[in-house]
C-alpha cells in the first residue's frame, strides 16, 4: 500500500516546481544536499528505500527555514548513536518537532508512526517519555497550524491516501505507558 514511488511523486507535484526540490532514494545514511552547479535541484535524500525515512527526512526539510534550506543538513549537528544521556537529551530536544512532523505526515498518508531516539549503543532513555514530548506538539501544531509546506504536504498526502483532512487532535489519542519507564 506505501510505496516509495508514489511518496516521491507527491513531494515532487508539491515541491519541486515552487522549491526546486526533489526526494530522492539513497543509498546509504540520509542527508539534504542544496543545489550545486551540478544539481540544479535541492535534494532530501532518505535512506534505503524505507518510507519511514523519507517522512523523517522530509520532516527536517519542513522544519528548516530559507537559509537553513541553502546548507548541506541544514548546517545542523549530529552526533552519532553511542550518545550519553546529556548528549541524547540535547538530540531529543531538537528532534521534537521533526518528529512531531512526521507523526502527522504519517497520520496522513495512513502509515503506522514510531518515535525514534536513535541511540541503539548510547545509555538508554525513556522513549515514552520523549514520545509524550512529540505528542504534545503534535497536538500543539494541530492547534497552532502549520507552515505552508507542512500544510501543503499533509492535505496532498490525505487526498492521495484518502485519509481525513483537517487533521485533528482525535486522530493523535496516545497514553504514556508510565509502568514501562521504571528504572530507565
Amino acid at each position: 500500500m506505501h510505496q516509495i514511488a508514489d511518496l516521491i511523486s507527491i513531494f515532487e507535484r508539491t515541491f519541486y516546481q515552487s522549491h526546486n526540490t526533489r526526494l530522492i532514494k539513497g543509498d546509504c545514511e540520509p542527508v539534504y544536499l542544496p543545489a550545486t552547479e551540478q544539481v540544479p535541484y535541492h535534494q532530501v535524500v532518505f535512506a534505503h528505500g524505507f518510507y519511514a525515512s523519507a517522512l523523517h527526512e522530509i520532516a527536517h526539510w519542513l522544519v528548516a527555514g530559507d537559509a537553513r534550506r541553502l546548507l548541506e543538513d541544514y548546517g545542523y549537528w549530529y552526533c552519532p548513536d553511542g550518545r550519553d544521556k546529556q548528549k541524547q537529551a540535547e538530540f531529543e530536544k531538537v528532534e521534537i518537532k521533526p518528529q512531531a512532523i512526521e507523526w502527522l505526515l504519517s497520520t496522513a498518508a495512513g502509515f503506522n508512526f514510531n518515535v525514534s531516539v536513535d541511540n541503539l549503543n548510547g545509555e538508554q532513555t525513556c522513549r515514552f517519555d520523549f514520545q509524550q514530548r512529540v505528542h504534545a506538539r503534535v497536538l500543539s501544531l494541530i492547534e497552532n497550524g502549520f507552515n505552508s509546506r507542512t500544510e501543503s504536504l499533509l492535505k496532498a498526502l490525505c487526498g492521495f491516501y484518502n485519509t481525513p483532512w483537517p487533521l485533528t487532535a482525535q486522530q493523535f489519542n496516545w497514553q504514556h505507558p508510565k509502568e514501562l519507564c521504571n528504572g530507565v
